[in-house]
């Protein structure tokens, strides 16, 4: 059946042969993304090319954005705006109505012809753009004599096939050594794979590594797709990658912190609507297996309905369905992408996961954007009116606001953001069932039973300077003594110490706080630098809990994005 189901989607693909022009999309970089969130909130009204809560945007859709801001004389701007526009441009320089600048500097003539390009060609057959990914960092932690240390190289590469097929790959070689407290949360992800030896490690936001001694690990990431359009209205992705629902540096419906994972996604937008449906192919790690067994797979079916109510103000409808089978296979009940997949589990008679979310935007005033999620997890009447704390009362909430030029300062953004979800969010009885891939949450990092406040800061106080400030406090429940307390989400909740009296926090409880500040200078396009200085702190009332670490790093980067780690 697994095998049924991939070939469905292969002959999909082949039966396009009459679309229409194709489109990439821009990598998900919450750097990156950040800009065309703030141009969106300055312009006062939502895009009519894409939807602020579905990403990764497509690329003419930004250039599209950024075309009609300059266009619009009523909207003050800066020469760090100016230089924005002109760095998105040029980042997506193939769907620019005008022609961007060329290299003034090339390399032996044929090479960086374009600032973003490595290596292009452009002509009516064939588009692509070709171009080196590297990273180097290094730094020291306080706490320890061991370096702090990431390598990576790989390549990028997009383009356009008869303007017909669209496809993206990426892939980097990486070898690094981290932080104490990234390797604790690593570590805490491994502890649960009782198929893996010493010899493998994990790294967050990515998959299986192999441990380099003393506290190294080397590992592949590798992202790739195909996208389509049969008609004007209807976008077709199929690849292996990640994606990301909402507005906030968080999100509760689907995040961007775990491995990529095989997908076919259907985008359908008309006018102020877009429907979206994802079927992915995810990893179940949580069973016992062989080194080198195969991992056991696992399903999610998800849709999400966008509406632009008015022309700042958004509202969004998010359905999700986690399922697996006996030997692997996926249930094409769930491929119906306009059905509800609660009516779906109840006719198979199911134990599937299903989780129903919401999620709004509102942009005011040009300088304002409020946004929120709520994930519901679980909801049996008897169990949230008459029960106080019951296990079953599972959801997760987020409420933010970003400000853009705050206090008049021109190019300073700020955002404040509140998180929480409550014990045994997201679990389900086995990790076939349970909102997590490759033994990492598809949501929030934190997994459940935690409170979050995050307070960032970005100010461009130049054209290719930014300054960044990341503030967390976090409170969480940890498990001690062998039971399950709802904040570890790959546990079966019928594990659980109790069935009510259940708080956030219950169990060990860690309160840590984090600062993250950081300087970003761009010498040439997407070629960086970094300076960045972080304070973390773990504080609990169990010594073996608590945890202080203040680390500094600089690197140097081209074509990646900064790695956050802020957890």
């Amino acid at each position: 059946m697994q095998k049924k189901y991939y070939l469905i989607c292969f002959i999909f693909f082949l039966g396009l042969v009459d679309t229409v022009a194709q489109q990439q999309f821009a990598p998900l970089n919450d750097d990156y993304y950040h800009l065309i969130d703030r141009y969106e909130i300055v312009r006062g009204r939502f895009s009519e090319d894409f939807h602020v809560a579905i990403k990764p945007f497509q690329r003419k859709a930004i250039i599209n954005l950024i075309d009609s801001i300059v266009a619009d004389r009523t909207i003050p701007l800066t020469h760090q705006d100016f230089f924005n526009f002109s760095y998105l441009q040029n980042d997506s320089w193939e769907w620019a109505s005008k022609r961007t600048a060329d290299s003034q500097k090339r390399f032996l003539k044929r090479f960086y012809q374009k600032p973003s390009d490595f290596y292009s060609v452009q002509n009516k057959n064939f588009d692509l753009h070709l171009s080196p990914v590297t990273s180097v960092v290094i730094g020291q932690e306080s706490a320890s004599s061991k370096l702090v240390w990431l390598t990576a190289r790989g390549i990028e590469m997009r383009g356009l096939i008869g303007k017909k097929v669209g496809f993206y790959t990426y892939v980097t070689d990486t070898q690094g050594a981290f932080a104490k407290y990234v390797n604790n949360y690593a570590n805490d992800l491994v502890a649960i794979r009782p198929g893996y030896t010493t010899e493998s490690s994990v790294v967050p936001g990515e998959g299986l590594a192999k441990r380099i001694k003393p506290n190294g690990a080397d590992f592949i990431s590798a992202r790739g797709y195909v996208s389509v359009n049969p008609i004007k209205q209807i976008n077709l992705q199929f690849g292996h990658d990640r994606h990301f629902f909402g507005s906030g540096f968080r999100s509760m419906l689907l995040s961007d912190g775990t491995a990529p994972y095989l997908f076919l996604k259907m985008s359908t937008q008309l006018g102020r609507f877009q429907y979206v449906n994802l079927w992915a192919g995810m990893l179940n790690d949580q069973i016992e297996r062989n080194v080198d067994a195969v991992i056991e797979k696992k399903y999610t079916a998800i849709h999400h309905l966008s509406i632009n109510l008015s022309k700042n103000f958004n509202v969004g409808i998010f359905e999700a369905e986690v399922f697996n089978r006996p030997g692997g296979s996926f249930d094409l009940n769930y491929l119906n992408p306009i059905i509800f997949y609660r009516y779906v589990e109840s006719y198979l008679g199911s134990a599937d996961n299903a989780m129903l979310g919401f999620d709004f935007r509102w942009n005011f005033l040009k300088r304002f954007g409020l946004y929120g999620q709520f994930m519901l997890d679980e909801f049996k009447t008897s169990e949230y009116f008459s029960k106080p704390g019951s296990w079953a009362k599972k959801f997760g909430t987020q409420l933010g606001l970003k400000y853009i030029n705050a206090f008049g300062i021109n190019n300073l953004d700020l955002q404040g953001e509140l998180n929480l979800a409550r014990p045994y969010t997201y679990s389900h009885q086995d990790g076939g069932q349970s909102y997590v891939h490759f033994n990492q949450s598809l949501a929030h990092p934190l997994g459940a039973n935690f409170m979050e406040l995050l307070g960032i800061v970005r100010y461009q106080p130049t054209q290719k300077l930014t300054l960044y400030g990341t503030l967390q406090y976090a409170k969480k429940g940890l498990d001690f003594d062998g039971k399950n307390w709802g904040g570890n989400i790959m546990k079966d909740y019928e594990t659980r110490v109790r069935d009510t009296g259940n708080f956030i926090g219950q169990g060990a409880l860690v309160n840590t706080t984090f600062t993250d500040l950081r300087a970003s200078y761009m010498l040439r396009h997407n070629l960086l630098i970094d300076a960045r200085l972080l304070m973390r702190n773990q504080a609990s009332a169990i010594e073996a809990l608590r945890q202080n670490t203040t680390l500094t790093t600089f690197g140097i980067r081209l074509n990646i994005p900064y790695r956050q780690q802020v957890f």
